[in-house]
Parts: C-alpha cells; structure tokens; sequence
C-alpha cells in the first residue's frame, strides 16, 4: 500500500458542527499536502464550538486568525508560511476591523490576498472567514521541535 500523500487536521462531521442543518459531510480543519498546507475557512468561533465577537467583526477576525496560528502549528508550520489569504466579509464594512486585526497577525509576512463581499456564510452570526495556504520551506523544522 502506497505512503498518503498528505495529512488531514481536525478531522470532523458536518452533522457535529452544523447541528441545526441537516449535513453529514466528513471535512477537517487543514490539510498538509507536502510542504503545502491548506487551511479550512475559518470564522469567529474556537474549537470547542463557542462563537467569540457576536455582532463585532474585529473581534471574530482575531478568533479567526488564533485558529488559523493554532492549525497551522499542528500541522508543523507558523504564520510566517502563509502565502495566500482569501477573506470573505458579509459587509463591506467590515474590511477596515477585519483587515487591521488580520494585518496584526501577518505583518512582515507579505502573502497575496484576495477579499470578497458575500451574501452570507455558513451560519447567520458569522460576520467573516478566512481561509489560508501555507508553504513551509525545506528544511524548516519547528522552534518547539
């Protein structure tokens, strides 16, 4: 049987994190394809399921952008890999808080970025989400290694 060619995150349910629409889709938080690591959107709500900042865009932002750090460590990079950033806002509004607290996490790092206004998100509270890919250099091995 052949090596998998990458590593899933935080596998989970649809049925888990949605209770209140009727899915069962099996996803995980991040993927590490190699030296690529494809980050799930994510949005003000940690890990245990708790939304942080109803009704504040900044403060989902800066949920967000822990989860995104805290994935990609687990999956054996940092913040400073990040190459690509896509982020969704449900009013344009929202770009100057969420902008400059996603900028706080990123600075020095440089990734392109991509930033759309949308209808809605998964769930009517959520005021954002981001999503990242990563790549992690040759030879990088973690501080904490």
């Amino acid at each position: 049987m052949s090596q998998p060619t990458h590593t899933r995150i935080r596998m989970f349910n649809t049925k888990d994190t949605y209770p209140n629409q009727s899915l069962d889709n099996d996803l995980c938080q991040a993927v590490r394809a190699g030296n690529t690591v494809y980050v799930r959107g994510q949005i003000g709500t940690d890990f245990d399921g708790t939304l942080v900042g109803l009704g504040d865009p900044r403060a989902q932002a800066e949920q967000a952008m822990k989860n995104v750090k805290q994935l990609l460590e687990e999956a054996g990079s940092d913040l400073s890999h990040v190459v690509k950033t896509t982020t969704y806002l449900t009013d344009v509004r929202f770009r100057e808080p969420v902008y400059r607290e996603v900028g706080k996490w990123l600075k020095g790092v440089f990734p392109i970025s991509t930033g759309l206004t949308v209808v809605a998100l998964g769930q009517p509270e959520w005021l954002m989400e981001i999503d990242v890919i990563a790549v992690i250099p040759d030879g990088w091995t973690p501080p904490n290694a």
